[in-house]
């Protein structure tokens, strides 16, 4: 009698297991092509001005977004609030001024301010560390025996491989923040760079608005000046005879006295940005969360040109609204899902991460309750090195990382899909990086199992030219049915998924 019992209970068990396969094959056919570009058209418009984040397009996007999460019957994410708010800063330059020895540069001329959080006041300084090109690494170190603790450097904003090319162009903007970087790390009271951007005819225009920073300084993490000179003013400062800017790779490193006297009047205002977060109530395991992620910022307008973001990140965006629409259909119609489902596009995310980080740092939901991650950033586009009839794949990065329980189910799911799963970039040593460049990142470094999807760069990459007449919307909606497929799963398993490998993870650079 038992054993007819057991196999009666096993049967039954077989058959909720293929029936709520069935189900996730039925919701996954609502997510059409048609309603995917009808979504983008709007997400990727021009009226959404970029969607950079803080800004009238990104709020534009973000209210759009909370429009049809409140449509779809979905619950608030935030309280009684769709959006999750969090602040982010911009500094405006209100005046500056730079003189050596009674002599005095004119701003945009010889010397501009560098407005990424940098500190403000009067300085007078009366001795410099000459760093030449400021790299301290496995091939050069320009700060061999020199203590820079405390002290002003002076730094060529060039490398030793183009100081002497004759355009007037700066080296690569990483290159610099390196540089940079790598003299704060030296723990130095200000940093001057010399940049051959000022040997053009015209002065230098720089904006009197700096980058946007999410984080204040404390009292532990205060900024320092930063400015960059013309090779002139370096000549100045040094007292020496500088014919051009390639006769800096000539001076000495050291210590010069000098005689600079600099002041730095800045405002700080206060801009807000958000997440958008809506939720499908979970049914007995409503305690444990499956979250979906996209980013809905984008890189906002550069004079007359609209980043129009189709790819990046409106491709995911729009998915997340569709697999929103799929789950609530589902949940209608009886179907819904064991865990709880948290639909979140985010802010922030080309910024450097920070809406995900915000989120991850003030969780709505316990993340030690949240089973997976699943982000979606660019799936609607294709690789350049996928042509002809290979066009039928997904890039699936993070899957190996934090628990053994993630690749087989997406193998087992992709047996309907039969995409190509390609895990080349799941390589630590791949030079892209990519792990770490997307908003599951945060939620793996808190420990959260995470999937992301990604369908490779291409030549639009952060270009106005990323535009929705462009998107394969094909390809697009089967990736979208599989990753809905995948969270369907992971909604209705019976356990969470093991956290079984340990989380070994290097800061993002």
């Amino acid at each position: 009698m038992k054993n007819i019992l057991l196999a009666i209970s096993c049967l039954l068990f077989i058959n909720t297991i293929a029936q709520k396969n069935n189900d996730a094959a039925k919701f996954a056919t609502t997510i059409t092509q048609q309603d995917l570009k009808q979504q983008l058209s709007i997400i990727a418009s021009a009226e959404m001005e970029g969607r950079e984040t803080a800004t009238e397009g990104q709020r534009k996007a973000a209210a759009y977004i909370e429009e049809q999460f409140k449509r779809l019957g979905l619950t608030p994410g935030n309280n009684n609030s769709y959006q999750q708010i969090f602040n982010v800063y911009q500094d405006e330059l209100t005046s500056a001024t730079l003189s050596l020895y009674k002599s005095s540069f004119a701003f945009n001329k010889h010397f501009t301010v560098s407005l990424n959080n940098t500190a403000q006041g009067s300085f007078q300084i009366n001795e410099i560390i000459f760093a030449s090109f400021g790299i301290d690494n496995k091939e050069r170190n320009d700060y061999n025996n020199l203590d820079v603790k405390g002290k002003w450097v002076l730094l060529i904003e060039s490398n030793p491989t183009d100081i002497d090319k004759g355009n007037t162009t700066s080296p690569s903007r990483n290159s610099s923040f390196l540089k940079i970087r790598t003299a704060m790390q030296k723990e130095v009271a200000g940093i001057i760079v010399i940049s051959k951007s000022f040997d053009n005819k015209q002065p230098t225009t720089t904006s009197s608005m700096g980058l946007m920073y999410m984080k204040k300084p404390t009292e532990t993490n205060q900024p320092i000046p930063i400015i960059t000179v013309s090779y002139q003013a370096a000549a100045s400062i040094l007292t020496k005879t500088l014919n051009n800017y390639t006769d800096l790779q000539n001076i000495a490193t050291g210590k010069y006295a000098t005689n600079i006297f600099l002041t730095i009047n800045k405002q700080t205002h206060t801009l807000q940005s958000s997440n958008v977060i809506g939720i499908i109530e979970g049914t007995d395991k409503k305690d444990e969360y499956v979250i979906l992620t996209a980013h809905y910022d984008h890189l906002g307008k550069r004079g007359n040109d609209i980043y129009y973001g189709a790819d990046d990140d409106g491709s995911g965006t729009v998915t997340i609204i569709e697999m929103a629409e799929a789950f609530a259909q589902a949940k209608k119609k009886g179907k819904g899902p064991r865990r709880t489902i948290i639909c979140m596009t985010v802010s922030g995310e080309e910024k450097g991460l920070w809406g995900s980080d915000y989120y991850t740092q003030h969780p709505i939901y316990p993340l030690n309750k949240t089973t997976v991650n699943l982000n979606t950033d660019m799936i609607g586009r294709i690789d350049p090195s996928y042509k002809g009839d290979s066009l039928n794949y997904v890039y699936v990065i993070g899957e190996d990382k934090l628990s053994s329980d993630l690749l087989p189910i997406s193998d087992s799911i992709n047996q309907h899909f039969k995409l190509e799963l390609d895990r080349r970039y799941n390589d630590p040593k791949d030079p892209n990086r990519f792990y770490y460049r997307s908003d599951h990142f945060n939620f793996a470094k808190n420990g959260v199992p995470v999937i992301f999807y990604f369908n490779g760069v291409h030549k639009d990459y952060h270009k106005p030219t990323d535009t929705i007449d462009k998107i394969n919307f094909d390809v697009m909606e089967k990736r979208a049915r599989f990753i809905f497929t995948t969270a369907w799963v992971m909604a209705n398993r019976e356990n969470m998924l093991k956290r079984d490998i340990p989380l070994n993870m290097p800061p993002r650079r």
